[in-house]
């Protein structure tokens, strides 16, 4: 059986790291490890919402001694201002107590989250978040985690007051008088009967249509950024903000209809619950209890006050509803994201035995049933320079992402040293395998740092001849700090100059294979050619692939392979190929020609980007 063989494969794979286990699919699976700081805010935030029953109960009791006939106990008076000072004392405590470490704890959940993500995103398949808009991947690391904040820090200590506090009021007003204690409970009746219409699966899917919609203004607001400079450059600015534009009246379309839904209920809610109506509903019913001999004056006096105190968690529990439902939706898209399958790393680990590549029967798809890759069988031999070339959307990229394995192939295998790349540590892959791509992305960090991010120990010395060889040296030297300088912060590169950053950080990684996707796109001749001679000179017996857009740049190359419909059609060296009047030569002709028609532009008109 050929190495990494789908059977092989299955049976070598470790299991699937903990952030896709059923455990970490669930929310309590993702919240567990913190369970004991959710006790103890439920704890203290409890024992400080009864302790404040106690000011209440102090003034029922001052009233009682007040309003009885005889004279006034001064001993007891003192007595009840202390338990109720005392009362309030140990609310603020522990309420504060229990605000800290819950805030505490949401700190700690959202960082965790975020590096969860964060770690989770940098083990997926790359052919996965291509797949997803830049805006909701941001949607999820930042606001949805944010969005969990209620449910940290504020929900497991109002839930369990909502049922604390009214249990223990509960238990004395029955005591005073069960038939007002009825009476009292008639608003919060009203307003819990109004709870299960705001749950109904209308309700909900209006939620869910919400959070859709704001997500899909997240993504066309970072869509108009990235694309506003394109368009505006040939006269589109009105389409630019189209997207914006409609998913903004999408939104304020399903906003209304939720609000529609929901208006009159909350309207309901917040009624019932509202002090005015309390006050009117316990005085009324004393007040007849009063007058028909069954109530004394003084047995009143806990109702309006402890009335206050049942509905008062309700409310709260009401207004922070659609916090704690927003909440509960953005756990689930965090865990979401958390159950995609990562790349399957290899239980047990093979080293390859030299640095030759070969594909063997290579398929692939973005889609099942959609081949980028038709069985390419390819051999690179170490100390050699390797150039793809043909028209785009022939699979050209798809095909050098591979080797840095940021796809599997769906069937066939891409070995290394005789090691399928599934069957290679990914961490000794990346040591192997260095990349430079098109499309450069830089660290918010100093320049020195963006060089040295494969090798974050290297020497300066190694940094800068690594960019000198880039030919961006004399650029670094201009910039406010040099090589200590914050590209983001404190300077900017241009798409050119960052391809160079990208470049020398290739360099100075010196990776035996080296993938190149149009590294000199942006460059100007002379650099390109300074560039391509470092890149392309094998250090020892690097193993190189390089895609050409530009077929002046795959002169050096030994062999070039030419790619159309994902399928390998010829290969051989220039010389031969253009000797045999094939596809490559056909594409040498139309390139020249276009060259030629780009010289002979007159000035003033605009000349397209050859690279592309």
């Amino acid at each position: 059986m050929t190495v990494g063989a789908p059977a092989r494969e299955e049976t070598r794979h470790a299991p699937p790291p903990p952030a896709v286990t059923a455990a970490g699919r669930s929310t309590a699976g993702l919240l567990r490890p913190y369970g004991w700081g959710f006790a103890a805010v439920v704890i203290l935030q409890v024992i400080g919402a009864v302790a404040g029953l106690a000011p209440l109960l102090a003034v029922v009791e001052l009233g009682r001694a007040l309003l009885s006939p005889g004279p006034v106990d001064h001993g007891h008076v003192r007595l009840v201002v202390i338990a109720g000072a005392g009362g309030l004392l140990v609310r603020l405590l522990f309420t504060a107590a229990s605000s800290g470490i819950g805030h505490l704890l949401d700190g700690r959940v959202q960082l965790a989250f975020r590096r969860r993500l964060a770690a989770h995103l940098g083990r997926v398949s790359i052919g996965w978040l291509s797949r997803r808009r830049t805006g909701e991947l941001a949607k999820v690391v930042g606001e949805d985690v944010s969005a969990v904040h209620p449910f940290i820090a504020h929900t497991p200590g109002e839930l369990a007051v909502t049922f604390a506090v009214p249990l223990v009021s509960l238990v004395y007003l029955f005591t005073v008088d069960w038939r007002l204690t009825l009476i009292t409970l008639i608003p919060v009746a009203l307003a819990v009967a109004l709870v299960p219409l705001m749950m109904t699966p209308a309700r909900l899917r209006e939620q869910e249509e919400f959070d859709a919609a704001m997500g899909r203004i997240t993504s066309s607001v970072v869509e108009f950024v990235q694309g506003i400079a394109v368009v505006k450059a040939f006269g589109g600015s009105g389409r630019a903000h189209r997207g914006f534009l409609a998913a903004a009246d999408e939104f304020v379309g399903v906003f209304s209809r939720w609000v529609r839904g929901v208006s009159l209920i909350a309207a309901g809610m917040q009624l019932a619950l509202s002090p005015p109506f309390v006050l009117l509903v316990v005085l009324a019913g004393g007040t007849a209890l009063i007058m028909n001999g069954g109530l004394a004056p003084a047995d009143l006096l806990p109702f309006p006050l402890l009335g206050l105190g049942l509905t008062a968690p309700v409310a709260a529990l009401g207004h922070g509803f659609d916090d704690m439902q927003a909440a509960r939706r953005a756990i689930g898209r965090i865990r979401d994201v958390l159950a995609v399958p990562p790349l399957p790393e290899p239980a047990r680990p093979v080293a390859p035995r030299g640095h030759r590549v070969e594909l063997r029967g290579v398929r692939f798809g973005y889609e099942d049933d959609r081949e980028v890759l038709r069985g390419v069988d390819l051999v690179l031999e170490p100390g050699t320079v390797t150039a793809v070339v043909g028209p785009s959307g022939s699979g050209k990229s798809t095909l050098v992402r591979l080797l840095p394995r940021f796809f599997d192939p769906t069937r066939g295998s891409v070995t290394l040293g005789g090691a399928d790349l599934r069957e290679i540590d990914g961490r000794e892959l990346h040591r192997l395998v260095s990349f430079v791509f098109q499309d450069v992305r830089l660290l918010r960090a100093s320049v020195a740092d963006n060089i040295a991010l494969a090798v974050p120990h290297a020497d300066r010395d190694d940094v800068i001849r690594a960019a000198r060889l880039a030919n961006i040296h004399d650029r670094i030297l201009e910039l406010p700090r040099g090589y200590d300088t914050v590209l983001g912060e404190e300077a900017r590169l241009s798409g050119g100059e960052a391809q160079r950053i990208s470049i020398a950080r290739a360099l100075l990684a010196d990776a035996p294979v080296l993938v190149l996707d149009e590294a000199t796109a942006f460059a100007d001749p002379r650099t390109e050619q300074a560039v391509r001679r470092a890149l392309a000179t094998p250090a020892g017996d690097r193993t190189t692939l390089v895609i050409a857009h530009r077929l002046e740049t795959i002169a050096d190359a030994d062999t070039v392979v030419v790619l159309e419909n994902g399928e390998i059609v010829e290969r051989g060296g220039p010389a031969e190929l253009l000797a045999r009047n094939g596809r490559f030569a056909a594409l040498w002709r139309s390139h020249r020609s276009a060259a030629t028609d780009e010289t002979e532009t007159p000035a003033g008109v605009p000349q397209g980007d050859e690279s592309r």
